[in-house]
């Protein structure tokens, strides 16, 4: 640790169902090998919005605990190298040094282990000890050294900290759309114009397909619109729309499925086309059930995929993209708050369809 660090610091700690408090708490010690990481901005999330209505997250989070995952900043410090000969130690202190301090980062959520029989297929977002890091809400955030060794990047000089935050949840929409392999021609629906499926707009369109974004709510269609969507339906004008769609657009290559609602994955699954795809892409809660027509299923050889998470590739091709202005921010956060406005906010979101992410600067 450098001298000039504060022994504690402001963090949001989710200690269950709808209860975040914003304490001093001290601040993590990186050993050999980690990071700390100062966090300049924390963007809001759904994941996290669920994570705070259920008060927690199975797979990555239990209370008492500081939460957020989107997040990129400053390296504040590096863990101390090894004064002993363990092998292991001095190597993981070696590779931490590619980020000294004052380095601009941007550090994933989720770090594979890179060994399993997922990771050598390449599947690293099925990995059987995928850990995973929470800890955004706060001034700083320890970075372990598995995350250092696969999950952290340089962000390029010219773009935001609020811009490279975006990189974690756009690498899981550039794992969808690897996932599913749209053609330049294709004509795309992307059913939900949340901050995903705004981003699923914003890429298809880079990758030169026709892109249909059917959502709901005045801000989320403008939003589309400015991200380059040819065309936005609102779903909520009664049974209008899908005559409309049929008419303009008879021929849906592709659907895209970004609410992670059962009702939205069977609409996915009666709009495409005869030969289509379609990508379940919006994960439902547990123990919900889906019809299918399986006659049109079969007969009309319609290809059904679903995408999780993201994987290294997939994260850095999100930051090149961001790097290159595919993605534009500006659509997607909507407005700043400070770390004690968060409990508010999340309270606000939970009545609130927003369209948009915060930005936290803790």
């Amino acid at each position: 640790m450098t001298a000039h660090l504060s022994k504690t610091m402001r963090a949001a700690v989710l200690y269950g169902k709808e209860d975040v408090r914003v304490e001093r708490i001290p601040v993590p010690m990186p050993e050999p090998g980690e990071l700390l990481l100062r966090v300049e901005v924390a963007l809001t999330c759904g994941t996290d919005l669920k994570v705070f209505r259920h008060g927690y997250h199975a797979a990555m989070i239990r209370p008492p605990s500081v939460f957020g995952h989107e997040m990129a900043g400053i390296v504040a410090a590096c863990g101390a190298t090894p004064t002993g000969e363990d092998a292991a130690e001095l190597a993981q202190a070696v590779r931490a040094t590619r980020f000294a301090p004052g380095a601009r980062v941007v550090v994933a959520n989720s770090a594979p282990c890179g060994t399993c029989y997922a990771c050598r297929r390449g599947q690293e977002n099925l990995c059987e000890d995928l850990h995973f890091l929470n800890g955004a809400y706060a001034e700083y955030v320890r970075v372990p050294a598995r995350f250092v060794e696969k999950s952290t990047y340089r962000i390029a000089d010219h773009i935001s900290f609020a811009a490279a935050a975006l990189a974690e949840p756009l690498a899981c929409v550039v794992h969808g759309l690897d996932e599913t392999a749209p053609r330049p021609d294709d004509t795309v629906a992307v059913l939900g114009l949340g901050p995903i499926g705004l981003m699923f707009v914003a890429l298809l369109k880079a990758r030169g397909a026709t892109v249909v974004g059917l959502g709901r709510h005045a801000p989320r269609l403008k939003a589309a619109q400015e991200l380059g969507a040819d065309a936005v339906l609102d779903v909520d004008a009664g049974a209008h729309w899908q005559a409309e769609l049929q008419r303009r657009y008879p021929r849906l290559d592709v659907v895209i499925e970004a609410t992670g609602k059962p009702e939205a994955w069977e609409l996915a699954l009666a709009l495409v086309r005869k030969g289509g795809s379609v990508n379940l892409f919006g994960g439902c809660p547990a123990g919900t059930k889906i019809t299918v027509d399986t006659h049109r299923l079969h007969y009309d050889q319609i290809t059904v995929r679903s995408s999780f998470h993201h994987r290294p590739a997939a994260f850095r091709a999100a930051l090149t993209a961001l790097e290159q202005g595919l993605v534009p921010p500006g659509p997607l956060i909507g407005g700043e708050r400070t770390l004690e406005e968060l409990p508010k906010l999340f309270r606000d979101m939970l009545h609130a369809n927003r369209s948009v992410k915060t930005c936290i600067r803790p």
